[in-house]
């Protein structure tokens, strides 16, 4: 008889391993199954400083394997593969991967979304190394230094703000020739004196030693390019939800997001989603882990009633 466990979590990033230490803690048999190492997008991460408990600073990759450490020491299983589809109805739920086939009572979806890249040579190269997908996250490195950001809507606007606080320069790089923001940003950007905008450009190249050192800019109306010297350069043209598995199965948003509310729960009984995979106000690790915890909880109240 296949065994059938009580959790699959598929994603062992924060979401997935604090459901993990939640869901083995109370007992529950529980099977992590993840593509990559612990930790997801946040083992790309040089230095997290805004996770509480490590007032200095710990690199992501650290700290997904504290996490994923954390979860074992209760029991949990992981498992290192790629999940190529899934069957989420009915009471025993199917989990295809590139190994093998597993059964769960419920799922626990923490995929995560991964940022957009602008597919340039040797961007992924570049990783922590002066190329940055998070200003939250990476932004404190660059005290009173000349950062670029690319984008033009909100979230990039908004980086743009927060990093004017301690860079010494930075530069708004829009493909268009006006910003996607909503108006509430304009104001703020006006009063910022330390922020540039660049309409009309395009990133073409990064340029590089060690570390960055600029990026190539193509201007979009006349062709014109010009070399930008900069210290880092934050991506923030949006986010990509790892949903591809769960279309047609799950409610997606418009943008690709499971939705499901605050208490992680999906369409389909016994299926959560947490963390950066669901419709959400805020991605951030500390708030991944709040997922987590929220899931586990209510994947254990879905198991006592069937039970």
């Amino acid at each position: 008889m296949e065994h059938i466990y009580d959790i699959i979590i598929i994603g062992g990033g924060p979401a997935g391993y604090t459901a993990a230490l939640y869901a083995s803690r109370a007992g529950l048999d529980t099977l992590i199954i993840e593509k990559m190492a612990a930790g997801g997008q946040m083992a790309l991460t040089g230095s997290i400083e805004n996770y509480p408990g490590f007032e200095e600073g710990i690199d992501g990759f650290t700290l997904g394997m504290k996490m994923q450490s954390g979860a074992e020491r209760y029991g949990t299983k992981t498992l290192q593969s790629q999940v190529t589809s899934v069957q989420l109805v009915g009471n025993v739920k199917t989990v295809e991967t590139t190994r093998a086939s597993y059964q769960s009572r419920t799922v626990i979806i923490a995929t995560g979304a991964d940022p957009r890249e602008l597919g340039l040579k040797n961007e992924r190269e570049l990783i922590g190394r002066g190329v940055h997908y998070c200003a939250h996250c990476d932004g404190r490195f660059y005290k009173d230094k000349i950062v670029a950001v690319v984008g033009g809507g909100n979230s990039a606007v908004s980086d743009a703000l927060y990093l004017a606080h301690f860079a010494k320069k930075v530069i708004l790089i829009h493909r268009r020739d006006t910003l996607r923001a909503t108006k509430i940003y304009h104001q703020p950007l006006e009063k910022t004196p330390n922020i540039e905008i660049r309409y009309n450009c395009v990133v073409t190249e990064f340029l590089y030693d060690e570390h960055l050192t600029g990026a190539r800019v193509s201007n979009t109306v006349n062709g014109k390019t010009e070399d930008i010297t900069c210290d880092g350069v934050f991506v923030t043209i949006g986010r990509k939800p790892v949903t591809e598995l769960f279309a047609g199965q799950l409610e997606l948003d418009k943008n690709g997001y499971i939705v499901a509310d605050e208490s992680t729960k999906t369409g389909i009984r016994g299926v959560f989603a947490a963390g950066d995979v669901r419709t959400k106000a805020l991605r951030q690790i500390v708030t991944a882990t709040s997922d987590g915890a929220i899931a586990a909880h209510f994947a254990q109240e879905y198991l006592a009633a069937k039970a």
